[in-house]
C-alpha cells in the first residue's frame, strides 16, 4: 500500500512539473491565437492612422502640386510615430480578445484545473509583450528621432524649397542657465559660423541679469577640448555701476574657453530642436553635461527623458493586466473585455498626458510626472494578478 502511494506522489510531482515548466504544445496554441487578432489589430491601427495623416495634410501636397512619391515618402517619415502608439493598445486589445475567446470556450478554466496558474497561461504572450517592448523602445530612440525631423523638414520644403538650407539661418539661443544670448546669421553644426552676436551677463546683488559685455564676430568656431575661437571681433564691454557701453574694442582673434562659455554647437542645435526630434541618449546628456540648467528647463527634459524610459514598457504591462482582466471577465465575453480594454488604455493616456503638464510646468516633481501612470498601471495589474493568478 505505501509502495502504491509512493508511486501515485511521484507520478504526481512529475506531471506537475512537466505541465508547469516546458508546454510546448499549449504555448505554440496560444501564440498563434494572439498573433492573429495581433497582427491584424496592429494593421488595422497603423491603416487608421494613415489615413488621419493624409486627411491632415494632403491639402499642403495638393496646394504646391507634389509629386505622389514625395508623399508616400512623407507619409512613410509618419509612419513610425503612430507605431509607437499603436503597439500598446493592439497588444491590450489582442490579449482580451484571445484569453476571452479562451474563456468563452471555458478553455482557460481547463488550463488552471489541469494545476497550471494563471501567469503560465500566458508565458507565450508575455514573450512577445516583451519583445514588443522592446520594439517600442528601439523606435523611439532610433527610428522616431530622425522620422520626425525628416517629415518636418520635407513637408516645410513644400511652402520653402531651401528650407532645409536655411533651417540654421537667423538661429537664436539662450544659454541654459540664461547667461548668454547667441544670434547666428549663418549656423553650420559642423563648421565654422558666420556673422554671430553674443551677450554675456552677470546676476546682480538684486537678482537680476545685468549685461557685462558682448561682442560681433565677422567668424566663430568651436575646438574640443579649447572652447570658441571668434574672428574680426568688436568686444564692447559695459559699465557695472551706470550699465553703459564703454569703448569698443577691436580683436583680431579672440580666444574664450570652454568653462565660462560651456555650449557646443551640438547643444545649440539640440536646444532648439522639438524634444520629439531628441533621442532619450541625447536629452541625458544635455541634462548631465550642463550643471548650469536652470530648474525649470532641467525639469521640463527630466519629465520626458522619464515619460520615453517608462512608456515602452507599457506594451508588457498591457499583457500583465490583460491577462487577470480576461479571467475576471471571463463569463462576461469578448465584448465585456474588449470595453474594459479600452477604457483601461484611454485611461492611462488621459493620465499620460495630465502628468506630462504637470512635470513639465513643474507642478509636480520630474519623476512623478514622466512615471505615475506607468506605476499605477503596473500595480494595477499587480493587484490582478495577486488576486488571480492563484
Amino acid at each position: 500500500m505505501a509502495n502504491s502511494n509512493n508511486i501515485i506522489r511521484k507520478s504526481q510531482d512529475e506531471q506537475a512539473k512537466r505541465t508547469f515548466f516546458f508546454l510546448p504544445i499549449l504555448d505554440s496554441y496560444i501564440l498563434r491565437e494572439f498573433m492573429i487578432p495581433f497582427s491584424i489589430l496592429l494593421f488595422a491601427f497603423i491603416f487608421l492612422f494613415l489615413i488621419g495623416d493624409v486627411f491632415n495634410d494632403l491639402g499642403d501636397f495638393l496646394e504646391h502640386k507634389a509629386s505622389f512619391m514625395l508623399g508616400v515618402k512623407y507619409f512613410a517619415y509618419k509612419m513610425p510615430g503612430n507605431i509607437r502608439f499603436v503597439l500598446p493598445i493592439s497588444v491590450l486589445l489582442a490579449c482580451m480578445y484571445t484569453l476571452a475567446n479562451f474563456g468563452r470556450n471555458r478553455e482557460i478554466t481547463a488550463m488552471r484545473s489541469s494545476g497550471i496558474s494563471l501567469v503560465r497561461c500566458g508565458f507565450a504572450i508575455y514573450c512577445v509583450g516583451f519583445v514588443v517592448m522592446l520594439v517600442n523602445f528601439w523606435f523611439n530612440e532610433q527610428v522616431i528621432p530622425y522620422s520626425e525631423q525628416q517629415s518636418t523638414i520635407l513637408i516645410e520644403k513644400l511652402k520653402n524649397p531651401k528650407y532645409d538650407e536655411r533651417m540654421y539661418k537667423m538661429l537664436q539661443y539662450r544659454s541654459s542657465d540664461k547667461l548668454r544670448d547667441w544670434l547666428f546669421q549663418d549656423f553650420d553644426q559642423d563648421g565654422i559660423q558666420h556673422e554671430v552676436i553674443l551677450k554675456k551677463y552677470y546676476t546682480g546683488d538684486d537678482g537680476k541679469k545685468v549685461l557685462d559685455w558682448d561682442l560681433r564676430a565677422a567668424e566663430a568656431k568651436y575646438v574640443d577640448g579649447q572652447g570658441w575661437v571668434f574672428k574680426k571681433v568688436v568686444r564692447t564691454p559695459y559699465n557695472k555701476r551706470f550699465f553703459l557701453p564703454g569703448s569698443p574694442e577691436r580683436i583680431k582673434e579672440l580666444r574664450i574657453s570652454a568653462e565660462e562659455i560651456p555650449e557646443k554647437p551640438d547643444d545649440i542645435v539640440n536646444a532648439v530642436k522639438p524634444p520629439e526630434e531628441l533621442s532619450s541618449w541625447t536629452i541625458y546628456h544635455m541634462l548631465t553635461d550642463n550643471k548650469a540648467m536652470v530648474a525649470s528647463l532641467r525639469g521640463m527634459y527630466e519629465t520626458i527623458l522619464y515619460y520615453r524610459l517608462a512608456f515602452p514598457t507599457v506594451c508588457f504591462l498591457c499583457v500583465f493586466l490583460a491577462l487577470p482582466m480576461a479571467a475576471k471577465n471571463e463569463r462576461g465575453g469578448i465584448f465585456l473585455s474588449i470595453i474594459t480594454a479600452v477604457v483601461v488604455i484611454v485611461v492611462y493616456q488621459v493620465m499620460t498626458e495630465i502628468f506630462l503638464v504637470l512635470g513639465k510646468q513643474g507642478i509636480v516633481p520630474p519623476i512623478v510626472g514622466g512615471l505615475t501612470p506607468t506605476v499605477a498601471f503596473l500595480l494595477y495589474g499587480w493587484f490582478f494578478v495577486i488576486r488571480k493568478a492563484g
